[in-house]
This record gives C-alpha cells, structure tokens and sequence, in this order.
C-alpha cells in the first residue's frame, strides 16, 4: 500500500517524529515531487504518490535511531513492511544510500527521494556541496573511512543529479527558487 499524505503525517505522529526533522522530512517531498512532476511531465512514467510517500516517511526512524543508534533507513523501511507499506520501503531503505544506480535505465521514484534528502540540510534547500559539507561536520568526526564513503556517495548523487536533470527544463541551481515555501 502507499500511504496518503494524511497517512504519512499520522505515522510521523505515531513514532514521536521530532518537529525539525518533519520539517526537514516536508522539504524533501517538495524537492522530490517537483522532480517527479516536472520528469512525468518529459514523458517519464513515475508515480508521484510512491515519490510523495517515500520522501515524508524517509525519515520514519530517525527520532527513535537517535536514541538506539540504529541504522535509521533500516529501521524505517522495517516500520514501513510492519504497517503494510512494502511499495515504498524500498524508497525508505536506500534514501542514504542506493544499492545499484543505473544512469542509463529509468528514472526511479528512489532515485528522486535519494537525491531530495540530499539537497535538504534541516529545512532548507542546499547545493550537494554543502549538504556534504554539513555531514561531514556532523557525523564525521575525524573518521577518514566514513568521509570518504560520504564523499563517494555524494560522487554517486552527482550522477543521480546529472540523470534527473538531463531531461528538466531547470537546473539543479534552480530547485530553491522553484520551492513554495
């Protein structure tokens, strides 16, 4: 099932989801339906209710993950299997990073949440340069493994970005502006 927008905020209600990160959680889905529109729009066939779940539940654990430590797109795609969610679990599970990239096959509705949350630092819309940034400062720590794993995954959103834009009529430098706030 996918859950309606009604749905997803009485989730985020059940699991105590913290108000910065419902609005950080609100910011990704409008990146992410803009994206999903504007690619329908250029003829690719998407499903905006996948795309408009799964970016406000890609962030489903993450309240709880900050108390257990738990890998919270795990955690979340679990939540979203345990309330008969399955079609857009895998959205939640690969929100951080995705298992296979293809830059030659279809645009994905996970594709899209991917790099939404990438372009989100609370709730503001930021370039890939400084969300990487901010994670590194946050969650870094000094660990070089972990910052050059980051570093390749935004090396990876690079050519999500590339993909997705190939066919917009905006740039990725336009999405701020594009945003109703």
């Amino acid at each position: 099932m996918i859950p309606s927008v009604q749905q997803c905020f009485a989730l985020m209600t059940k699991y105590e989801m913290l108000e910065n990160i419902k609005a950080h959680s609100i910011m990704v889905e409008k990146i992410a339906s803009l994206v999903a529109r504007s690619l329908q729009e250029a003829g690719d066939t998407l499903s905006l209710e996948k795309v408009t779940a799964g970016a406000l539940m890609h962030d489903i654990a993450k309240t709880q993950s900050l108390k257990t430590r738990e890998d919270h797109s795990a955690k979340g795609s679990e939540i979203c299997l345990q309330n008969h969610l399955d079609e857009i679990a895998d959205i939640v599970a690969e929100h951080v990073v995705l298992k296979a990239f293809d830059q030659d096959g279809p645009v994905l509705e996970k594709e899209i949440v991917y790099y939404a949350d990438k372009r989100v630092n609370h709730d503001k819309v930021v370039s890939l340069e400084e969300r990487l940034a901010y994670l590194i400062r946050q969650y870094g720590k000094g660990d070089e493994r972990l910052i050059r794993r980051m570093g390749k995954n935004f090396e990876m959103c690079k050519q999500v970005e590339s993909k997705l834009f190939s066919k917009l009529r905006f740039a990725p430098q336009d999405v701020a502006g594009l945003i109703q706030p």
